[in-house]
């Protein structure tokens, strides 16, 4: 069996799911935030992808960086109860500033700069305290650099997973790497909005339920 790119995404975008409903609805039931785990390392694995098929990469960051503000008040109302809350950002601002620094590595003219943009946008991250911070745009950098050696990649990226989170949950986000393993380069049917509306609908949702099952 091999996956397309559209299967990896639902793949994604299922266990994202009930990573969040576990997270906004049962936080004491772990299996939900173990299977969770699985869905930011195929994220981070498509928007590289993403960004090697697309026309025009700053379009391509323009929508990331817009759907990152309309879902930082929904991200917020789930996770933290309040309206605006800057102690921690949405995962679309993690895949903005990852998808910017591949950008501005492909357009550098020499390894010193190269160099300097990858500690910058790093910093970024850690600043802006995004989701999966520093560490994050760090994955995608690993997918990045090594995406014409597959076997190296999915390895390198499994490795991420465990230094990450030693002794600690994000640990069993090796468990994407069968699914990543089995992705064929192919596109499949595109559902290129669905996620980007899919994303800050259903954190809107979960935060709603969890509204009506405390007032009542």
């Amino acid at each position: 069996m091999r996956l397309n790119s559209f299967q990896l995404k639902w793949i994604a975008i299922t266990t994202m799911l009930i990573d969040h409903v576990g997270a906004v609805l049962f936080p004491y039931e772990m299996m939900f935030r173990i299977i969770g785990r699985i869905a930011f390392p195929i994220f981070c694995f498509l928007i590289v992808e993403g960004f090697f098929h697309t026309r025009d990469a700053r379009r391509y960051m323009m929508r990331l960086g817009l759907f990152a503000l309309l879902s930082e008040v929904p991200y917020d109302l789930a996770f933290r109860g309040q309206l605006l809350d800057m102690s921690r950002q949405n995962v679309f601002f993690t895949l903005f500033l990852g998808v910017l620094l591949m950008y501005l590595l492909e357009k550098s003219p020499n390894i010193f700069i190269k160099a300097a943009e990858i500690v910058l946008i790093l910093y970024a991250a850690e600043v802006l305290r995004t989701d999966y911070s520093d560490r994050g745009v760090l994955l995608i950098f690993i997918y990045y650099v090594l995406k014409k050696w597959k076997e190296i990649c999915l390895c390198a990226g499994a490795a991420w997973n465990f230094l990450y989170g030693w002794g600690q949950i994000q640990c069993f986000g090796v468990f994407s790497l069968p699914f990543l393993a089995l992705y064929n380069g192919e596109r499949g049917p595109k559902i290129k909005y669905f996620f980007y509306i899919f994303y800050p609908v259903h954190l809107l949702i979960l935060y709603a339920i969890q509204a009506y099952i405390t007032q009542t």
